[in-house]
Order: C-alpha cells, then sequence, then structure tokens
C-alpha cells in the first residue's frame, strides 16, 4: 500500500502565516546582518529597558527558588495584584503567557465552528489568524480615517447577525493609536443591550501609552461586566515583551474555561516572569509618566515631519506608540499598486522598514512605530522626506 509522506496542513491554518510585520523586521535584520544601512520603524517594542527595580525582583525569585510550575491561572500573589487593581475577585483572573495567549485561551474555550467575532478594521495583524486557529470566522468591519479609526454603532449593528459570539475592541489601538471615548463605549454598548449573545473582548495592552484620558471598558460599561473579557499586560508600557507576561479579567466561568485550555497548551506562566510582572505593578511606577513622555515628544515630531511631505496624511494618535498615515497620495505619485509594493520599495531601496496597511486590514496606509530612539526617527524621517521629493 502507497502511504503519501507529503506533508498537509491542517484546514483551520490553511491561511495562517507569520504575520507581515515580523517578515518585514526579519527581512530588515537580515539586510543589516549583511551590511546595510536599514532603519527599521516596523516594530511595537519600547526601545527603554526593562526598569531595574523589575529585574532585581526576577533575580531575587530565581535565586529563592522560585523557579518551579505554578499554579496553572497564576501565582496567588500576581493574581491578587491584578484582581485588585480591577475591583475583581482573584478567580475573576487569568495569568498567561503574553496577552495574544489570553486571546488565544479565549478563542478556543468559546468558539465552535462557524461563529463569529466582529473585528473593526484596522486591527493588530494576530486577532483574524487567532479566530480562524479557533475555527471561528472573522467579520472585519472598515473604519476609515475620515471616522477616527473607530466603530461606529450603526457599523456595529450592521455587522450583528445571529452567529456572533463577540466583538473584539482595541483602546488604544495597534496600529492607529485610536482611543474610545466612555461615551462611545457606551453608545456602542447600547447596541450590544439588543443582542445578549454577543460577549465583549476589550484589548487594553496600551492603556498606559495615553495621551488623552484613557477609559477601560469595564469602568465605561459596568452593566456589561457580566459579558466583558479585558486583556492587558506589561509587555508594552513597563518594557517587559520578551517577560511574556499578559493576564485575563472576566467572568468566573469563562476564566476557569480559559484555564482549561491554557492546561492543556502551556500550563502555569514562567514563574520568575510573574514575580517580575508582580514588582512591576506593585513598585515604584514613576518611568511611565517619564516613558509616555518621551513617546509623545517622539509623537509630536513624528506627526509634524510627515505631514509636511507631499502626499502623506498622517493623523495624531491619542494612544499607543504608532502613527497609521494615509500614503494614497505618496503612492499615486510613485506609480505603485499598493501599499505594500511601496513599503517593499521603501526597505529595498531607501533602507527604511515600515509595515502596510493591508497587514492590518485597512489599505492605502503604513503603520510606523515611534517606539525607537530620537535618532533612528529622525533619519528614518529624513528618508521617507527624500521620496516624497524625488516623486514631486
Amino acid at each position: 500500500m502507497n502511504v503519501s509522506t507529503e506533508f498537509r496542513r491542517a484546514k483551520r491554518i490553511a491561511s495562517v502565516e507569520i504575520s507581515e510585520i515580523v517578515r518585514l523586521s526579519e527581512q530588515a535584520a537580515a539586510k543589516r546582518a549583511a551590511g546595510r544601512d536599514v532603519i527599521a520603524l516596523s516594530t511595537g517594542e519600547p526601545d527603554f529597558p526593562t526598569p531595574r527595580h523589575v529585574v532585581e525582583a526576577a533575580h531575587r525569585a530565581a535565586l529563592a527558588g522560585q523557579t518551579r510550575y505554578t499554579a496553572t491561572a497564576g501565582t496567588p500573589e500576581l493574581r491578587d495584584v491584578v484582581a485588585a487593581r480591577a475591583g475583581v475577585a482573584r478567580g475573576e483572573v487569568l495569568i498567561s503567557t503574553g496577552a495574544k495567549q489570553v486571546l488565544a485561551n479565549a478563542m478556543l474555550a468559546t468558539l465552535d465552528p462557524g461563529d463569529e467575532v466582529i473585528i473593526p478594521a484596522p486591527f493588530w495583524s494576530s486577532y483574524v489568524d487567532i479566530v480562524t486557529m479557533a475555527g471561528g470566522c472573522a467579520i472585519t468591519v472598515p473604519c476609515p480615517m475620515s471616522a477616527g479609526f473607530k466603530l461606529s454603532p450603526e457599523a456595529l449593528e450592521q455587522a450583528i447577525s445571529s452567529k456572533t459570539r463577540w466583538l473584539m475592541l482595541n483602546s488604544p489601538s495597534n496600529p492607529t493609536g485610536a482611543v474610545y471615548s466612555a461615551d462611545e463605549l457606551r453608545a456602542l454598548a447600547e447596541v450590544l443591550a439588543r443582542y445578549p449573545h454577543v460577549w465583549v473582548i476589550s484589548d487594553e495592552i496600551y492603556e498606559h501609552l495615553n495621551y488623552v484620558p484613557v477609559v477601560s471598558f469595564r469602568q465605561a460599561v459596568p452593566e456589561m461586566q457580566g459579558r466583558t473579557l479585558i486583556v492587558n499586560g506589561v509587555s508594552k508600557a513597563w518594557s517587559m515583551t520578551g517577560w511574556r507576561i499578559g493576564w485575563g479579567i472576566g467572568p468566573k466561568d469563562l476564566i476557569s474555561a480559559m484555564t482549561a485550555v491554557q492546561g492543556q497548551v502551556t500550563s502555569g506562566t514562567c514563574s520568575v516572569s510573574q514575580a517580575a510582572a508582580l514588582a512591576a505593578l506593585t513598585e515604584e511606577d514613576r518611568h511611565l509618566q517619564l516613558r509616555r513622555a518621551a513617546f509623545l515628544a517622539r509623537r509630536d515630531r513624528l506627526v509634524d515631519g510627515l505631514n509636511r511631505i507631499v502626499g502623506i496624511e498622517c493623523p495624531t494618535p491619542d494612544g499607543a506608540f504608532y502613527v497609521f498615515p494615509s500614503i494614497v497620495g505618496l503612492m499615486e505619485r510613485g506609480n505603485f499598486a499598493s501599499d505594500a509594493a511601496f513599503c517593499t520599495w521603501l526597505l529595498n531601496e531607501v533602507g527604511v522598514a515600515i509595515v502596510p496597511g493591508r497587514a492590518f486590514g485597512l489599505d492605502g496606509h503604513a503603520r510606523i512605530s515611534f517606539a525607537y530612539s530620537d535618532d533612528e526617527l529622525a533619519v528614518g524621517l529624513e528618508r521617507i522626506s527624500e521620496v516624497g521629493d524625488r516623486f514631486c
């Protein structure tokens, strides 16, 4: 009997690939390793170090023998601190290996084949793939720059069906930096009140990187706490991307189901990283204000510089550390067929890596991260400006 040895992907991941963000960053790194002068403004990773007191706490924990398995849902100490900050009980908190695992746990725990998840576009590129891997169907709703990159109540109502399981929000947003006000969140909740089968995931990982007031969905719409999952973590504000600590806050039954999923994937999160996260949340946090001020200054310089380039229109983000300008005019003047074609050309010809809008579900844009040093941002902006002059 002939047995085929050809590799076959599972159907549920047939369309899933490494994200375009990662691919571009790896291409930029390869060019730099080969001796090319490349400025990468493509990743969402702060250039600041993890605060010293956080590193020292991890070191103490390791020396004290905190290197064994933890409870699947996280150490009691860290869960209690997260719970206290949110005003919930420990049983409503799950500690995971990054915010991405929180999202994956939630989708795997709740989606049956064909269930729908409404995702406003532009969106963080992993959202759609996580839903797809869990057997769900991502329903993306375009939210253009003219709408502030935000979902309107009318667009939400049109997207809801009997199969809708979740609405996935992200505020402050990756890639746009858009922040939903309390009134805007309540307006969405008024729609959701008519559809009790629809739950809300609010990804608030950029909560502390804000330039206007930020309100959690739980606070804005307390009556929906029974069907809301908050996603957060220490990766961005505390410069702890490599420590891989995120958490989910939600109803006990949901958290229990997500914990069951996590127990069969990774078990408990890294013990030393949890000790580090505990220190981040309980000790002096003056660095948050200092780093927010630095990001704000970078934002203003970048937005001003981009808006001086003919063919680029760059709104000012209210949070996170990204700008998401329209590059349609530049594409037309340079005769580029797509934003992806322009970004590929920019990397190969000019040595600047930025991410095309198509990676986030909205063509004609590019995401530029300002989580980089002032010098790198200045050089990158200068090179993009020279491209604008070249196409005049």
